[in-house]
């Protein structure tokens, strides 16, 4: 473990130049004590590290030194395509290597390559979830990801809304997990549908986990970002069989694209009906869960009105109800 911690403090001050002891604490998870004698180590071991004094001081190497202790270990090589992704990154517990392994990456580039990489990591950022929104909680995320790792059978519990509500119990083979928009999904078999496609399970419906001790093979062939694509296609075509049925004004079909989005919108307006006399008209949309799709006509408010499935009426007469208590009169 020191050593590890010795190469990143290395990587870090020939990456970056000058860094105090606190800044050096921080990066590396110790204490500012541990710093002092690591750099003590470290030049113990023949490293030409030196303290600059002064507020404005800290360490540094000597002009010129560059090492190539730069090789990458296999669980480090296993997260590069993690980098740039540092909160997904420590949702899977694989925030250590990912650091560690952009350390190395970095030192090993060329001078002009590695202040080109500086630059873009100063103008670019990517954010994931969306606005005014906390990530879902996941307490199962890293028991799915060791048993992906091992591609090992699980047992799960989990809590569907469609084609009807509540929890059912399903022993999977994990393939893959897929962040879309801040939101986990496990992609997976079921071993009581062979040769069925693969579904797709929100990791925060999980409500229990328990990794089994048999073990399956992947399937030959299988590619994830093909697989997701093809379930993204089947869901904004609504051909997932979970749709919901509303009633839209004409305001309400407007604001379509808006709300669902314009792949969405175009596959609900295909299904709109004739005007009823009040002049609403009946449209499907997509339903990925009843919470999620009872935001989705909440948003439209007045404009929309809920007539299937059962379970959505029932949650947002409940919620409206809800709302209606806090604005009396």
């Amino acid at each position: 473990m020191r050593a590890s911690r010795l190469l990143s403090l290395l990587m870090l001050l020939q990456n970056r130049g000058r860094m105090s002891a606190p800044a050096l604490a921080a990066e590396l998870g110790v204490s500012v004590r541990t710093v002092y004698r690591d750099v003590e180590a470290l030049a113990a071991a023949g490293v030409p590290v030196y303290a600059e004094p002064g507020p404005t001081g800290g360490y540094q190497l000597l002009d010129g030194y560059r090492t190539r202790l730069t090789g990458l270990t296999a669980d480090e090589a296993e997260t590069l395509f993690l980098t740039g992704l540092p909160q997904p990154a420590a949702e899977l517990g694989l925030g250590a290597q990912v650091a560690a392994a952009e350390l190395k990456l970095t030192a090993a580039l060329p001078t002009p390559y590695r202040v080109a990489s500086s630059r873009i990591r100063q103008r670019f950022h990517l954010d994931t979830p969306g606005w005014f929104r906390e990530p879902d909680a996941v307490p199962h995320l890293l028991a799915v990801a060791e048993a992906l790792w091992q591609d090992q059978v699980v047992e799960v519990r989990y809590r569907r809304w469609s084609p009807e509500p509540g929890e059912v119990t399903r022993r999977l083979h994990p393939l893959g997990l897929v962040l879309k928009a801040g939101t986990w999904y496990l992609v997976a078999a079921g071993t009581d549908r062979p040769g069925d496609r693969p579904r797709t399970y929100r990791v925060s419906s999980i409500r229990r986990l328990r990794a089994l001790p048999e073990h399956f093979v992947r399937p030959d062939g299988f590619d994830l970002a093909t697989t997701w694509q093809e379930h993204v296609d089947r869901y904004e075509s609504a051909d997932t069989g979970a749709v919901a049925v509303v009633r839209l004004t004409a305001l309400g079909v407007d604001a379509l694209p808006e709300v669902l989005g314009p792949k969405a919108a175009r596959t609900a307006l295909t299904t709109l009906g004739p005007a009823d006399p009040d002049g609403r008209r009946r449209a499907t949309i997509p339903m990925e869960s009843v919470p999620h799709t009872a935001a989705t006509v909440l948003r439209l408010g007045a404009q929309a009105q809920a007539l299937a499935p059962p379970e959505l009426v029932t949650y947002l007469t409940e919620h409206v109800r809800a709302l209606a208590r806090l604005y009396p009169g």
